[in-house]
């Protein structure tokens, strides 16, 4: 019975969404992959990379490849895909956009990172 409960967590924790978009962030990745031009499906890749002050960078890229582990998940037209390693960093985490008068930008709300640096830009 506890190698089902095991299954149950590893199961539950691997089809958990490991990021989500806000309306706005929809919106702009969007746009952005319709200035894009191209006839390639593409997904905004979110991932997770060592570096940084604090740690890890987060990296943001249009991909039209993927690995048979990466998660994909559909906000409405736009499809995110983040690797399985930067599945787990990222789990909870929610990607925003705004516009506003400090400049426009995307940024990521991530429960998991226990310190942020001065800069914002990496996290541990």
């Amino acid at each position: 019975m506890s190698d089902a409960t095991t299954t149950t967590i590893t199961l539950s924790k691997k089809n958990a969404e490991p990021i989500t978009l806000t309306d706005a962030a929809i919106a702009k990745v969007a746009e952005l992959i319709a200035g894009e031009g191209t006839d390639e499906v593409l997904a905004l890749r979110v991932a997770v990379k060592p570096g940084g002050c604090s740690g890890f960078n987060y990296d943001m890229y249009f991909d039209s490849e993927f690995a048979d582990d990466d998660i994909v998940t559909e906000f409405g037209a736009v499809k995110v895909c983040v690797d399985s390693a930067s599945a787990d960093l990222l789990t909870g985490s929610t990607l925003d956009f705004a516009d506003g008068l400090q400049g426009a930008g995307f940024h990521i709300t991530n429960p998991n990172a226990t310190r942020t640096c001065g800069c914002g830009n990496s996290f541990s």
